[in-house]
């Protein structure tokens, strides 16, 4: 005999009882059936447990004919959030209409962009680029907001080191005008800003120089010399908190300029990192890309010294992998020198070839001299896009041919692993720098 039992939400098990104490049941949501009537669900029920037992019986059962109790109170769940905190709150992940793909803007570097992996900072994520001073950090994330703005997008610069250079972002390329400039007086006043703009939903870029000049108001209020015990690192905390969900709805770029300090004591005792950030370590996990650029040399015209030379290492990235590295020109009051990387890189893929000491050789043309064939790119786009495009194209492929490599080494047993501790890498490019 067959029993029915109204288990809520309008879900309806079927089940049957035997002798020997064990029952078979099926659970039915009326909406799955079309059912537009109350009192018809008793008799639709007791028809689909009836059909389902048959086909049990005949061994033609499949699971998805069969919803499971499972599925029934999984599907309860989602409907229940869904109506409690609105639609999107819970979906699922490969069938959502969000794009694979994660949008991006470019960094100003074609190499920093290529070591990436995504072509560019991804938006709507928290970034930091930290290192020591005059090593470049400012004017990457002016030759970012210029990238942005390029796009069509609103960018903020938050001044709380009050030092900013309107000459040099207007050298770089940044459009002052349509810039927006805040000096905050503390902490809270910047970053409660901040959160105003992102929420907004109206800007691309906002960049903070620098976090470890965010001082909290209880430091400005107190006497010099009072201690004050991690104020800076709970403020950054509550603050990144709130600011993470604001992103990710906005897609705005969140860039921290971050400065370093000596560690004084190291627990791990040789090999350990000798430097650290300041701010405390949430902006170490809320960050999805983080950069650390620092200075390698000098670019020098004759006796005159007209840049640096700028390596940047990808700590981290959680969009491709990481520990990956960058390097360019920097030259004082203009930039990054964009013809100079692709030179390099032309002639490091031979698409450019050096004949002699002096002279190099593109397209069936002679240059004489580095300084000729980067005048000669900048002033033809078209040949530049068109060898930028062959440079990524190569680069693309190379990387895929690397980690097919990989992949076949390690399916034959072929391939040696050695682990280094990433500090380490931190001290080879402060050896490199000094």
């Amino acid at each position: 005999m067959l029993e029915l039992k109204l288990l809520g939400c309008g879900v309806w098990e079927a089940f049957e009882p035997s002798l020997n104490g064990e029952a078979s049941s099926e659970c039915f949501l009326p909406e799955m059936l079309s059912i537009r009537s109350a009192g018809e669900i008793p008799n639709l029920v007791l028809c689909l447990f009836e059909g389902k037992r048959r086909s049990k019986a005949d061994g033609s059962d499949s699971n998805e004919e069969n919803l499971s109790k499972k599925d029934l109170a999984l599907q309860q769940a989602v409907d229940q959030i869904t109506t409690s905190f609105g639609k999107g709150s819970v979906m699922w992940l490969g069938r959502s209409l969000s794009p694979k793909q994660v949008p991006v803007v470019s960094t100003g570097s074609f190499s920093l962009d290529i070591a990436l992996g995504i072509g560019g900072l991804p938006k709507g994520r928290v970034v930091e680029i930290y290192g020591p001073e005059a090593s470049g950090k400012t004017t990457l994330a002016l030759h970012i907001i210029s990238e942005a703005q390029k796009q069509g997008g609103y960018c903020v610069f938050v001044d709380a080191e009050h030092a900013l250079d309107p000459a040099l972002a207007e050298a770089v390329g940044v459009k002052t005008e349509n810039l927006l400039l805040s000096q905050p007086d503390c902490g809270e006043q910047a970053l409660s800003l901040v959160d105003t703009l992102i929420r907004s939903g109206s800007v691309d870029v906002v960049v903070v120089d620098s976090a470890a000049a965010l001082v909290p108001k209880g430091e400005l209020d107190g006497e010099m010399g009072d201690a004050h015990m991690a104020m800076q690192a709970r403020l950054m905390s509550q603050a990144l908190r709130k600011l993470c969900h604001s992103l990710s709805l906005s897609k705005t770029i969140l860039i921290f300029i971050n400065q370093v300090r000596s560690k004084l004591s190291t627990f791990g005792g040789f090999g350990g990192p000798t430097e650290v950030t300041c701010g405390g370590n949430a902006l170490k996990f809320y960050a999805s890309v983080r950069l650390n650029i620092r200075r390698t040399g000098l670019v020098k015209k004759g006796e005159e010294t007209i840049g640096s030379q700028v390596l940047v290492k990808i700590v981290k990235n959680k969009h491709a992998p990481p520990f990956k590295t960058a390097q360019f020109e920097l030259e004082f009051g203009k930039g990054i020198c964009l013809e100079s990387e692709i030179v390099e890189l032309g002639y490091k893929h031979k698409f450019i070839t050096k004949i002699g000491g002096a002279y190099y050789s593109m397209n069936g043309q002679s240059f004489r001299g580095k300084d000729a064939i980067k005048q000669y790119l900048a002033e033809n786009t078209n040949t530049r896009e068109e060898l930028m495009k062959k440079l990524r194209e190569k680069l693309l492929d190379s990387e895929a041919d690397k980690e097919k490599e990989f992949g076949m080494e390690a399916v034959n047993g072929d391939s040696t692993e050695e682990i280094i501790s990433p500090h380490l890498t931190d001290e080879i490019l402060s050896a490199v720098e000094a």
